[in-house]
């Protein structure tokens, strides 16, 4: 039997922060565009807002809101999983049975958090002092563990890159270690980061910054080293370790509360699909955003191939490329709106201080205040001040609205 074939001129995969804010920035430039969002949960995720969950700054509520009520007027919302993509074809088919064809796909489905990628951490997420920010029903279990702590080891982790928001694995924390120092607890505490990568972070010009919290805290840094199992009943975790010769060790390590980043990868549609590249990921065109072997094929967020940070703030800035551009080839002309790589990670280092690291391709600065206002690569009371007070309204209210602000794209000819 053939399934019926629905027709949408604008399909968007994906209800997260990349999906909605391209719906609503093609939207406000055509607001008669047919737009179809495919997104199967039922609730929109302030993902930025779990670091400040977990450091008992936010309300997790807050952070939550109805996937109805996030859609862009004039966006149609089909509750439903990609069954598989046929790109040749111009549509897709999803898990309820339904074939959709397009004029124009935008893929945003989000990147895969692969718990079962380290032995034995899924069966105690949550209990046995093991948690991550990561999870909108973990991030409070962190601020309880934070909260409760009086002494022993506490470790923290990041897994080799990719993974979103690069910066989230220290933010939690260097927050867990500002609430031990204030409550002076912190000298009590052993506090531990095992990072797979080689430097504490990846754009250098911020590095001189953190490396002063690491000493301030006494956190003992372990890079090149990446948690392989947890044993949450006996509370040991297991880290295979590179020496300087490159020689790789297996470390054990107890524990009294272990924060945990788990790998990230492509979502499976995605690396089974048509659309990725060799590495899983939408083989996209890093300036224009744009599919390498399908024109009408947009791809951004945390799920494409271009190589910036994965965060909302380029989300913010590549929405608008992607709407854009796409409005080009529906009307038949090149794409010519240019993404710069621009990302930004507001690294908290201390309640009332942030870190607020811009950067583009080949980490370049990209800092969008003055010096004198924002230095970005020093601590910041109003830097905070925008983490904690700015941001979340201007995603709810600019973001997923179609507002953009300081998100204009550039054109080629400026960008050169």
């Amino acid at each position: 039997m053939t399934l019926p074939l629905t027709i949408a001129t604008v399909v968007i995969v994906g209800g997260g922060a990349g999906g909605l804010a391209t719906a609503a920035s093609l939207l406000r430039r055509r607001p008669d565009l047919n737009v179809t969002v495919i997104e199967p949960r039922d609730t929109h995720y302030y993902q930025p807002g779990w670091t400040l969950v977990g450091g008992g700054i936010f309300d997790q509520a807050k952070t939550a809101r109805a996937m109805a009520s996030t859609l862009p007027t004039g966006a149609k919302w089909h509750q439903a999983a990609v069954a598989g993509f046929e790109p040749a074809l111009n549509r897709l088919s999803l898990t309820d049975g339904t074939r959709i064809g397009y004029d124009a796909l935008v893929v945003a489905p989000g990147i895969e958090l692969n718990w079962d990628g380290i032995e034995g951490l899924r069966d105690t997420l949550g209990q046995n002092g093991v948690t991550s920010n990561y999870a909108f029903d973990l991030a409070p279990y962190t601020d309880r563990l934070v909260r409760d702590l009086r002494g022993g080891r506490a470790l923290f982790t990041q897994p080799p890159m990719p993974i979103k928001c690069a910066g989230a694995p220290q933010k939690a924390m260097y927050l867990s270690c500002d609430r031990w120092r204030r409550a002076g607890r912190l000298e009590d505490i052993d506090v531990e980061f095992h990072s797979a990568g080689a430097t504490l972070f990846g754009v250098e010009h911020f590095v001189p910054s953190l490396m002063r919290y690491i000493e301030r805290y006494g956190i003992d840094l372990n890079l090149t080293s990446t948690l392989t199992a947890v044993d949450g009943e006996a509370k040991r975790a297991r880290f295979s370790t590179k020496d300087a010769d490159g020689t790789l060790r297996i470390v054990e390590r107890d524990f009294k509360m272990l924060h945990v980043c788990p790998p990230q990868r492509a979502p499976g549609i995605i690396r089974e699909s048509e659309l990725a590249d060799s590495a899983g990921w939408v083989e996209v065109d890093p300036g224009t955003l744009r599919h390498r072997r399908f024109g009408n094929i947009f791809g951004l967020g945390d799920a494409c191939s271009a190589p910036n940070a994965k965060t909302a703030a380029a989300v913010r800035k590549q929405a608008p490329v992607v709407a854009e551009n796409l409005l080009a080839t529906l009307d038949g002309r090149a794409p010519a709106a240019i993404y710069d790589g621009y990302g930004s990670c507001p690294l908290t280092v201390e309640r009332g201080r942030v870190v607020l690291a811009e950067f583009g391709y080949g980490g370049k600065l990209m800092p969008s205040f003055p010096a004198w206002l924002i230095d970005g690569t020093k601590p910041s009371h109003l830097a905070w001040f925008l983490k904690e007070r700015m941001l979340p309204p201007i995603y709810w209210k600019a973001m997923l609205k179609g507002r953009e602000w300081l998100a204009k794209p550039r054109k080629a000819e400026e960008a050169a």
